[in-house]
This record gives structure tokens, C-alpha cells and sequence, in this order.
């Protein structure tokens, strides 16, 4: 671990790539750290009638362009910070990586400013040799956004025929409804950044035992979930097959494939999931979590992994 809390990236070495400004540099050469995480502005604060002019902390947002192999791949707007662990977890989300032996390097690469100094807003993903490299068209796997205008039956198909780790053959897990209520409280005392700017993302990973095993935050939800699933990736950890995620927002179709791909057999939410992500759930096996608040929840799909005793 770095002093940022961020795995040390294996074998990390610098690729310089042609035409690219300012050459490209390793994750331990990034310097700036946890200063672009936050950043402050100046308001106007009004409580009760009194007026007052003071600093306010909010959550830095910036571009990320993820590259593969040189190539521009996607952009994210992004918390800074984990940056090489969101690009790796974007790439298991569209099915390109599935283990760490699979990933070369990832470097990051001159961005735009106009004194040619790096922006640290460009990262280039280098797969190991033999690995196929996708074809990477305006068409390429669409169906990771809720939004991409495909029907539910293709985004699923789409999702099915290209997971690695299928949830059903992953070992036996069973949590209860007492374990699974208190994960939210043990997720909120570990955001730090939310308590600073109460604006952020959190997503974790919770062992079925309830030990939180790492939490990200990232002005994204999906961010979120992508950087827990590419650290997971570089520590040479997946599938996440003995493993509850858990999302502080809603469960959207996007995250069940997320949970999916990574092959985590429960995904829990505070809030509502959507029709399409329930139904991917049921076709994959997802054990999926509604409404988790207090002592309440909703048990969408697979309710075989929750041990609710006599009380069902």
C-alpha cells in the first residue's frame, strides 16, 4: 500500500507511448495525492436570517480518459485517486481483464495543459501479451450503460455470454437480515471524504461474516464499485465469490453487471434497484437487496442465500 491507501501497481514500469505529450508515468510517480480529492470554494452561507462569507469544502470532480493499449477507450468524470484501480475495474466490467496476469501496466499519460506538465487525467492500460485486444468501435459493449437505448433482453444476453465468473458456481454463501443491517453503519463510519464534503459515492466489499474488507468513494457510483473490483483485480483476488457489495445509493442495472462480472454473489443497497437490474439478478443468480435501512429490507433475487429462519 501506498500512503494514499492505494495498492502499489505490480510490475509498474513506464511505457512511454508516441505522440502523446509529456510522456506517460507509473501510479508512485503521481505526487499530488489526496490534495485533488477535495478542493475549496468561497460561499455565501445563510442560517436563520444571518449571513456570512466562508470557505466550503467540496468533492473534486475531473475527467478521466482510460486508453487500451494507446487507444482511447472511455471517459469518466471521476474523484481522483484510485485511478489505475478504476480503469483496471471498468476492463473486467466490459469483460476485457479477469485476472492480474492478465494486465501489463497501467501508466499515466500527458494530458492538456498548456505548458505540456501532465494532468494525471489520462491512464493507459497495457494488456499482457496474448491477451486479445477488443475491438474498439463507437458499438463496443454499449450495454454498460443503463442508458445505451438497447432493449433489457439484449443488455442481459450481452452480460451473460460474456461473465467470467458465474455467480451460481460460487462457493456457498448465507448471510442473515441482523448481519445484513448493520453493514450500512459500518460503510458510513468509513467514508471519510463524505464526512469532509457530503457529496460523495461509497460502495464496499463486506466478507459474509459482516468485516469490511475495503471501501471506495468516488463522486460516480459506478466509479465506486469499479475501483473496488480493479483493486480486487491487481491483488490478484478475483472472483469475488465469498463477498457482499455493498452501494450507498440505488441499485441500477449497471452495478448488478458490475457485481456480476466480478462474480459477487450478493449486492446490498440502501435505496431502490431498477426493474432491469432486478431482472439480471434473477437470470445470473445475483442475490440482490433493496431499501436497506435499518432493520428493513427487500429481497429481490436470491433469497436462498439469506437465512432468515422461521421467519419466512
Amino acid at each position: 500500500m501506498d500512503g494514499r491507501g492505494t495498492a502499489a501497481p505490480a510490475a509498474a514500469r513506464v511505457v512511454p507511448l508516441s505522440g502523446v505529450s509529456g510522456g506517460c508515468r507509473t501510479e508512485d510517480e503521481w505526487t499530488e495525492g489526496m490534495g485533488r480529492v477535495t478542493e475549496r470554494r468561497r460561499t455565501l452561507r445563510i442560517r436563520d436570517g444571518a449571513v456570512s462569507a466562508r470557505p466550503d469544502t467540496l468533492v473534486a470532480e475531473e475527467p478521466l480518459e482510460i486508453r487500451l493499449d494507446g487507444k482511447p477507450l472511455a471517459v469518466t468524470m471521476r474523484t481522483p485517486g484510485d485511478d489505475f484501480a478504476l480503469a483496471a475495474g471498468f476492463l473486467v466490467s466490459e469483460g476485457v481483464l479477469g485476472s492480474a496476469s492478465e494486465l501489463r501496466t497501467i501508466v499515466y499519460c500527458g494530458g492538456a495543459r498548456e505548458d505540456g506538465s501532465n494532468t494525471y487525467n489520462v491512464v493507459d492500460v497495457r494488456l499482457a501479451p496474448g491477451v486479445p485486444v477488443p475491438d474498439i468501435t463507437l458499438e463496443r459493449n454499449v450495454y454498460t450503460s443503463s442508458s445505451c437505448g438497447l432493449c433489457g433482453k439484449a443488455s442481459l444476453d450481452a452480460v451473460r455470454t460474456t461473465a467470467r465468473f458465474p455467480v451460481e458456481d460460487s462457493p456457498p454463501v448465507r448471510v442473515t437480515p441482523a448481519l445484513l443491517s448493520l453493514l450500512p453503519d459500518r460503510l458510513r463510519a468509513a467514508q471519510r471524504v463524505f464526512d469532509r464534503t457530503g457529496g460523495l459515492h461509497a460502495a464496499a466489499l463486506f466478507t459474509p461474516e459482516g468485516e469490511l474488507v475495503d471501501v471506495r468513494e468516488d463522486v460516480g457510483r459506478h466509479n465506486t464499485v469499479d475501483k473496488l473490483v480493479g483493486r480486487a483485480l491487481r491483488e490478484d483476488r478475483l472472483p469475488l465469490s465469498r463477498s457482499i457489495l455493498l452501494v450507498s445509493g440505488r441499485a441500477s442495472f449497471e452495478l448488478a453487471q458490475k457485481a456480476v462480472m466480478a462474480g459477487v454473489p450478493v449486492l446490498a443497497a440502501v435505496s431502490a434497484p431498477s426493474s432491469l437490474a432486478v431482472d439480471l439478478a434473477a437470470e445470473s443468480g445475483l442475490t440482490l437487496v433493496g431499501f436497506l435501512r435499518g432493520n428493513g429490507m427487500n429481497v429481490y433475487t436470491g433469497a436462498e442465500r439469506i437465512d432468515v429462519g422461521n421467519g419466512a
